[in-house]
């Protein structure tokens, strides 16, 4: 921070709107912070002199002879190993009780990393959810989301991807948590005594939501130094991007911008692409995957922030809850991971794709017996062996609650086959049946 005996004080407010301040202020720069009245503000446009900030906590009762002063920098985060094990908040500083952090001071919202310096993925990230590693398998270096209905436990999801993925770090960036989902992801941390690879940005419900705006920069500027000047394997985890998004457009809003499509801005694409190209598989070593949460308005992914996501993202993970078992699963036919062939079948057993192509279309021929189970038809012998196969693979397989690893899943996979159908009727190759299929 720039020091206080130097900062220059301003008295003078030109126009006040119900979430910025503009005044002349020579030499201010843009994304520079500020304090108006005590309450911290941040430079978002700057010509000639004079200079509009936006104050993160509204302008409400702010008078026009407010006290400016600028902090000559904009946010920052000092990093160094000091930062795994603890919670911070927007601005970097500890929520959690703790020391303050020592380390070296570096800018957050840099620019993505150059893409001569990016290698493509070839590292698997195991999270242990077998829907997620069957028919869906990470990379690491992927940028993808969780679509999920408001109501679903993603939270919880992210905990177990957390715990369970086969990184060097993770980075949470926690936008509009409640206190009880703060305290669940701190709890669950500290239960599973992982808090030492573990670093939290936390915005809850009781801050300012343009705060949550912060978040995503501070918790990739954390990624960026292990995974950048440490070499380490790291898991970024942002929930929630809708309400992220929601808090541009409060801030666009107020600043009187035409809003886009579903009164969003028009910079919405950027805005978030601008998190997500964050992602990246380094040459030496290091990467960055990003697995963040979009939660949906009554499923729909027609909605501006889903339908930009996923021009942005590899794929998509679709949460829902499955009629015939009760349980939150993994939809096979609504999600999609663009890297897998990457690894399946390199990184994994040989007969992964197959074993995933053949589950999954058996899946859809189950699918096809329930509808002509609804409207009144006759069931085939395979008909009905496909909707008994359907609940097993739907409550073995897809289900969030499922942790075994890759192998285990691909052994579950060939046990449901031969219990419910013959080898030639799951249409995998020879060569894979004689070899896998179990025997009786």
């Amino acid at each position: 921070m720039a020091n206080k005996a130097f900062q220059k004080v301003y008295t003078k407010l030109d126009a006040i709107t119900k979430a910025t301040v503009t005044l002349k202020a020579p030499g201010a720069s843009n994304d520079e912070l500020a304090t108006v009245a005590g309450r911290l503000a941040q430079v978002v446009k700057t010509k000639g002199e004079t200079v509009t900030l936006q104050v993160f906590a509204g302008t409400e009762g702010v008078p026009t002879n407010a006290e400016v002063s600028f902090m000559g920098n904009p946010p920052v985060l000092k990093v160094s190993e000091q930062l795994s094990g603890r919670f911070f908040n927007a601005y970097g500083s500890p929520i959690d009780g703790g020391p303050e952090v020592e380390g070296e001071v570096r800018e957050i919202g840099g620019p993505s990393v150059n893409p001569y310096r990016r290698k493509q993925p070839s590292e698997i990230i195991p999270t242990g959810i077998a829907g997620i590693d069957l028919n869906n398998t990470l990379v690491s270096g992927q940028k993808i989301p969780f679509f999920a209905d408001p109501d679903q436990p993603y939270n919880k999801v992210m905990a177990e991807v957390a715990l369970r993925a086969d990184v060097d770090k993770i980075i949470l960036g926690g936008m509009g948590l409640s206190n009880d989902d703060y305290l669940f992801f701190r709890n669950e941390f500290e239960a599973a005594g992982a808090l030492d690879k573990i670093v939290s940005f936390v915005n809850t419900t009781e801050e300012p939501p343009v705060e949550r705006l912060l978040i995503p920069d501070m918790a990739l500027a954390a990624a960026e130094y292990f995974a950048v000047d440490k070499n380490e394997k790291v898991l970024v985890l942002l929930t929630d991007m809708t309400l992220y998004a929601d808090a541009l457009s409060i801030v666009s809003n107020r600043m009187d911008q035409i809003p886009s499509k579903d009164s969003m801005p028009g910079s919405l694409y950027s805005d978030l692409a601008k998190i997500y190209e964050k992602a990246v598989q380094l040459p030496d070593g290091g990467s960055i995957t990003i697995i963040a949460v979009t939660t949906l308005n009554d499923g729909d992914i027609t909605h501006a922030i889903p339908d930009n996501t996923g021009y942005i993202t590899e794929g998509q993970l679709f949460l829902r809850a499955d009629s015939d078992t009760g349980k939150v699963i993994i939809d096979p036919f609504r999600s999609l991971s663009r890297l897998k062939q990457l690894v399946q079948g390199k990184k994994t057993r040989e007969d992964h794709s197959q074993v995933m192509n053949a589950s999954v279309r058996l899946y859809a021929d189950a699918q096809n017996a329930k509808t002509k189970l609804e409207n009144g038809f006759d069931l085939s012998d395979y008909d009905l062996r496909c909707l008994d196969y359907a609940k097993d693979y739907a409550s073995k397989l897809l289900s969030i609650d499922v942790n075994i690893t890759i192998t285990e899943t691909l052994d579950t996979a060939w046990q449901l086959f031969a219990k419910h159908f013959t080898p030639a009727e799951t249409g995998i190759k020879q060569v894979f049946i004689d070899k896998y299929w179990p025997n009786k």
